[in-house]
């Protein structure tokens, strides 16, 4: 009938399953473009939730949850999952559990499955990767499998949206009552500990004979009152419940249940046939010696590719604010609102997008690597020399992302599970020279450094560029080396790594991480740039009253002397204004420290001003010496070799220039790093500690280097 609306009914739904299960490509299938990205309370794990059709009358709410082997949890991201199977999350209530289920890897994922079938939850068995066990020569009987498991069981195959109508019908008969829980438990588990479960069960309502086992396990964990607690342990000490021994003989009965699944339900073939592609492929690979080459190769490229595709998209937004600024400048009055709006509001969203480009190309060519799986091997060649260090073969992508930019490295530590491991990737990230660094390096060196060949072939400016690359990555090991000595984290550290098989990358897949990588950065960590950058404007733009007006007034008074001379004493008035600026009188209070780096206050200005972006110095050193911005890099290193110390002697010497190159490799010059690592870490005490490390190390290195060559 016309007029008449049909309220959907909304259902709740979590996807589980072990990792590389084919579990996100379902619930990218499922919600399309209807996704959210955040982060579980508390912790910084992604949260992804989406809406999807799942009838006429239904629409779930779909939510991804983090890919566990077990369901007793090692890692940050297996607690999410175990909580919310446990009803210890409160902010997420399943109405049912899809559980993705790898048909090549069945025995292996049918223990989590088995364990969630105990909870007497909701479940429903997507399984995936059926053309994959075909190849493997694997032959499942889903009937059978239904019958032993007590659950439907539905094939899907995301990729090619095989199966997806039939298992949304049969989620919304599961909601209905229909088939909703095993009818009976997966093993005896009564047998394991039968007084503690039936007391414990009496004392929490509601739960299955195998949640009750976690009860006793893991209660510390829940959220359960201060009596409850009590009681739990009354009831470990009464019956002297044994953690380990539980679990263990729990584990063997169900792998002992799943081989007799197996036998009726699987045929597999001879464990002798002809290996299938991927078997092949790991044999050139990982191999111990062509395999490491392979992945240099692979890194360098990726490398390079961040670094060339996002060089016209960062020009493309550079050019976009310059002229949105220039529009400004033209338009507005002046004024110190009109000020604060270009060079503060905007200069800071300037440096906020700036970095989208290659936060987006960085996460789509580590998702590329992802899908095809050959991350996974990466980590697997490198981790016995992360481990000397105190990392781990995780740590490896992070570090070379770093070689980009430091704000999207940072943000992909969240794959390495160890919390140790995990926090000293984070603190030496930025050791690793980004693209920023660049500008400065490049103007710096065809300052100082003669533009000679070594040998005839070799540039040694080239040479010297490559050195401090090199430099910052020794410095990130060593420094890895001995933090992990003072870090009091007891957390174990198990490197246990699944060499998925290779398989064609999704589009679909790649765009949508783009688009949500850049999305959690302009909406979290800009929030924090911007604030900085508006403190940095006001310190730059104000000083105290009585130079500021002084100033002026000598400013109008040369201009109505010398009219035609307007530009240049325009020029001279900035310069002016900026040294005696708060910025500039910090600057000034400063230059007795750094002078043993043969630094003064002009470059004083230009490293807190850089704090902003390393990139500022170069445009912070143009301001300072009057240099136009229409003029060409040449002429700045001109303006440069000509400066003069107060005591009129030469200020950029190759002694000072090494210097100042030494300090940018090692000093912390980035607001948006900082940012960063506060939000990944949810804490300010890092970020201080990476900030007092990194420029003590920076200034010790820069001294020694200038006491050397001065």
């Amino acid at each position: 009938m016309r007029g008449i609306v049909v309220k959907k009914q909304i259902i709740h739904i979590a996807l589980v399953g072990n990792p590389n299960s084919g579990k996100t490509s379902l619930f990218n299938v499922f919600t399309g473009s209807n996704q959210r990205v955040g982060n579980f309370p508390g912790v910084t794990v992604d949260k992804k939730t989406g809406n999807s059709s799942i009838s006429s009358t239904v629409t779930g709410n779909i939510i991804d949850l983090p890919g566990t082997y077990s369901l007793y949890p090692k890692r940050l991201d297996e607690w999410v999952s175990y909580r919310v199977l446990l009803n210890q999350d409160q902010d997420i209530r399943a109405d049912v559990f899809v559980v993705v289920v790898d048909a090549s890897n069945l025995k292996r994922n049918l223990l989590f499955c088995s364990q969630i079938l105990d909870l007497k939850k909701p479940v429903v068995v997507a399984l995936t990767m059926a053309d994959l066990a075909s190849k493997k020569g694997i032959e499942i009987n889903i009937p059978e499998l239904e019958r032993e498991l007590g659950v439907p069981v539905v094939s899907v195959n995301p990729r090619k949206n095989k199966g997806i109508a039939q298992l949304k019908k049969v989620i919304e008969l599961t909601v209905s009552n229909i088939n909703k829980v095993a009818a009976r438990d997966f093993i005896d588990n009564r047998a394991l500990a039968k007084e503690p479960i039936e007391e414990l069960r009496a004392l929490v309502p509601g739960t299955s004979d195998y949640s009750a086992i976690h009860y006793l396990i893991n209660h510390e964990s829940f959220d359960l009152s201060r009596a409850t607690q009590d009681q739990i342990e009354e009831i470990e000490r009464k019956h002297a419940f044994n953690h380990t021994k539980t679990q263990a003989t729990e584990i063997l009965q169900r792998y002992g249940r799943i081989k007799h699944i197996m036998q009726v339900a699987v045929t597999e073939p001879d464990p002798l046939q002809q290996t299938i592609l991927t078997d092949k492929l790991d044999n050139v690979l990982l191999h111990r010696r062509w395999g490491y080459l392979i992945l240099l190769a692979v890194l360098f490229i990726l490398f390079q590719c961040v670094f060339w595709l996002a060089q016209h998209p960062m020009t493309w937004i550079e050019m976009l604010f310059s002229s949105g600024s220039a529009f400004l400048s033209r338009t507005l009055p002046e004024a110190w609102w009109s000020d604060l709006l270009i060079n503060g509001v905007v200069a800071g969203l300037s440096g906020i997008m700036i970095f989208v480009p290659q936060i987006m190309i960085l996460f789509g060519l580590i998702t590329l690597l992802e899908d095809t799986g050959y991350m996974a091997r990466i980590s697997f060649l490198t981790d016995r020399l992360m481990r000397s260090v105190g990392l781990n073969g995780k740590s490896v992508m992070p570090l070379i992302s770093g070689f980009a930019c430091a704000v999207p490295a940072i943000m992909s530590a969240r794959a390495i599970e160890n919390r140790k491991e995990r926090l000293l990737t984070i603190l030496i990230t930025p050791l690793m020279s980004c693209s920023a660094r660049l500008p400065v390096y490049t103007i710096l060196i065809g300052l100082v450094i003669p533009n000679t060949y070594a040998l005839g072939i070799f540039s040694t400016q080239g040479l010297v560029m490559m050195g401090l690359y090199l430099m910052g990555l020794v410095m990130a090991l060593l420094v890895s080396f001995i933090a992990k000595w003072f870090i009091n984290i007891k957390e174990r550290s198990f490197f246990i790594l699944e060499l998925p098989t290779y398989r064609a990358p999704r589009l679909a897949n790649i765009s949508q991480t783009m688009i949500n990588k850049a999305r959690i950065f302009v909406t979290d960590a800009g929030k924090v740039i911007m604030v900085i950058s508006l403190i940095l404007w006001a310190l730059s733009s104000f000083g105290p009253g009585n130079r500021m007006d002084a100033l002026e007034t000598k400013y109008q008074t040369d201009v109505k002397s010398n009219p035609e001379q307007k530009e240049i004493l325009l020029q001279n008035y900035s310069t002016a204004k900026l040294e005696n600026s708060y910025a500039g009188i910090i600057g000034k209070s400063i230059e007795p420290a750094i002078q043993p780096l043969g630094y003064d206050w002009r470059i004083g200005i230009a490293l807190i001003t850089s704090f902003a972006a390393r990139e500022v110095f170069v445009g912070t050193m143009a301001t300072l010496y009057s240099v136009g911005e229409e003029e060409e890099g040449l002429l700045l290193r001109e303006k440069l070799r000509s400066a003069k110390k107060e005591d009129g002697s030469v200020l950029f010497t190759l002694a000072t220039g090494v210097s100042l190159m030494v300090f940018y490799v090692f000093a912390m010059q980035c607001m948006s790093t900082l940012a960063i690592t506060r939000r990944e870490t949810k804490t300010w005490k890092w970020p201080a500690i990476q900030f007092v490390y990194m420029t003590a190390i920076a200034y010790v290195m820069s001294f020694a280097f200038y006491q050397f060559l001065k």
